[in-house]
């Protein structure tokens, strides 16, 4: 998918600073090209990839900012590999950054507080020169006010939340030609009151998207009801476990339920609105074992979700869950997984407390294995409220699950830097 963070960078340049823009993803960077300044947006599993990256132009001599949320997170390891660390958002301190360039005076740290995402700035897309889907990327609100203990994301921003103004949203969407849109939002549905605003500002525009929400919008009639005439045709949502234990643990409140029944009202109502749901699952906390695990893949074939994902438990770096099983002497690869030459993606990086991390390691493979096989596939494609409720829905899941399937198989235990 399109890089947004760097479309949004690049609206906060003024034109006079000349840009390009290299997605290691998809192309080879040409380190000799002459610039004055790369910034590299890092997360925790590009770290690795960063630095490297980062080297080759420092060896060159050219200044290096890193910037994003695993410099965020640890500022100072990131400094290490580059000239200077930009915390927080973009939106505050990026021009600040390009004058202190101009005069030669990088500083080794920049620090920027909350900011509204994008005020009065459009994303700019004339530097996406690769083919990506045709799914166009846009943010409305950042951050989430769950404080759920692995995530990264309420370590960030602090269990806050804070979005742009609906007319401001609206016109990004309008700068664009595409129908369909991912709005990025960590969860768009963080706000009630403010998600309504939105939808209802969307209505008009008779776009098609997607997004992250939480499970608590089935709650609010309201909320869906405007959610779905605005366009909306499902979301990303955290079910993470069908283990109440496991749930209370990890800080997942609002899905506390009992039993293989948990999630049974929320599934009928997101099915009455024809939400075509990506459900999202965390295996391996303390209360997991190789058997619950099994239970929650059958739990989500048996569901019929469009897609789902299996995510193996990850200690991110300054989460209160990193903190906890360093206390505890359970990470391994020394506690730094995430430059570690040993570990791969998608492995486990801590010892779980009923199975050990080969197991776990082996069982969320196995879930995404099992629930992208072809007969999977065309088993929960026959689900007349959800997946066959229109010829666009049936296209969304025939087009999208063969993709997902191929990136289950690819992505696994892939080395996350290219140097030994």
């Amino acid at each position: 998918m399109e890089p947004l963070s760097l479309g949004v960078i690049a609206s906060l340049t003024p034109r006079d600073v000349e840009l390009v823009l290299y997605d290691d993803r998809i192309q080879d960077i040409p380190y000799e090209e002459p610039i004055d300044l790369a910034a590299i947006t890092v997360e925790t599993f590009t770290a690795r990839r960063a630095y490297e990256i980062a080297s080759e132009y420092r060896q060159r001599g050219v200044p290096v900012i890193l910037g994003g949320i695993h410099p965020t997170l640890i500022p100072e390891e990131a400094k290490e590999h580059c000239d200077s660390v930009y915390t927080g958002d973009a939106e505050h301190l990026w021009p600040k950054v390009l004058d202190d360039v101009r005069r030669g005076e990088l500083a080794p740290f920049y620090h920027s507080p909350a900011a509204t995402p994008q005020p009065g700035l459009l994303t700019r897309r004339d530097l996406y020169t690769r083919d990506y889907l045709p799914l166009t990327l846009l943010q409305h609100g950042r951050g989430c006010r769950n404080a759920c203990e692995y995530c990264a994301i309420s370590a960030y921003f602090g269990a806050s939340w804070r979005c742009r103004a609906p007319e401001e949203t609206v016109a990004d969407v309008l700068s664009q030609e595409r129908r369909h849109v991912f709005f990025v939002d960590d969860n768009i549905s963080a706000d009630h009151e403010a998600a309504k605003r939105l939808f209802k500002a969307l209505i008009p525009l008779r776009i098609r998207w997607v997004s992250q929400a939480s499970l608590d919008i089935v709650r609010d009639r309201e909320l869906m009801d405007l959610m779905v005439r605005s366009g909306c045709l499902g979301n990303v949502m955290g079910f993470e476990s069908i283990t109440e234990e496991s749930l209370r643990a990890m800080g997942k409140a609002m899905n506390l339920g009992s039993g293989r029944t948990l999630f049974r009202e929320e599934l009928s109502i997101l099915r009455d609105y024809g939400l075509q749901t990506w459900a999202a699952f965390t295996l391996g906390y303390d209360h997991d074992t190789v058997d619950s695990i099994e239970r929650t893949l059958e739990f989500a074939q048996e569901s019929r979700f469009t897609f789902a994902a299996f995510n193996v438990l990850m200690p991110y770096p300054g989460t209160p869950l990193y903190a906890r099983l360093a206390r505890e002497g359970r990470l391994l690869y020394c506690g730094e997984w995430w430059l570690h030459p040993e570990y791969r993606f998608n492995y486990a990086a801590f010892t779980p407390v009923r199975m050990t991390a080969d197991q776990l390691t082996e069982a969320g493979f196995h879930c995404r294995s099992v629930f992208n096989r072809p007969a999977s596939i065309f088993r929960r494609f026959f689900d007349l409220r959800t997946n066959m409720r229109s010829l666009e829905r049936m296209a969304i899941y025939i087009l999208y699950n063969p993709l997902f399937r191929k990136e289950t198989f690819k992505k696994h235990g892939m080395r996350l830097g290219t140097l030994p």
